[in-house]
């Protein structure tokens, strides 16, 4: 298997992940500069959904990217690290725009979070089989 195309298919999800993170950081300080809050999001509502957009992103993705890395490092075929990479990139995406626009269930939020237990359930079959093959 060519570990260099593994490694550049990880590249491009690592690389779009760390900008989905910045730009939901961007959307947390833009709204705190707006409202003048430095600390928590004393009861705006539009500044908690966007500070748990973040910080839920915060929460799923670094272990996706860990997962993602590693695939690329056992050399796993290009195929395999862009499906994971799209479907939690596609999940965490749709969440963050169902979290931003509403607090409650909403149906983006539940389809994002079954996008991202997805890439991480491939993932982890994917890292198991490599593990024992």
């Amino acid at each position: 298997m060519d570990i260099a195309a593994s490694g550049h298919a990880a590249a491009l999800w690592v690389g779009l992940h760390v900008f989905l993170l910045l730009i939901l950081s961007t959307l947390v300080v833009r709204l705190r500069q707006k409202h003048k809050v430095a600390l928590g999001d004393e009861g705006i509502p539009e500044l908690a959904r966007a500070i748990r957009a973040f910080g839920n992103a915060s929460e799923y993705v670094p272990a996706g990217l860990a997962a993602i890395i590693l695939l690329a490092m056992v050399g796993a075929p290009p195929l395999a690290i862009h499906v994971v990479g799209l479907i939690l990139f596609a999940g965490r995406l749709v969440h963050a725009v169902g979290l931003s626009n509403s607090g409650g269930a909403s149906i983006p939020r539940a389809v994002g979070m079954i996008c991202t237990w997805l890439a991480y359930l491939f993932s982890a079959v994917a890292l198991l089989f490599y593990a024992i093959a």
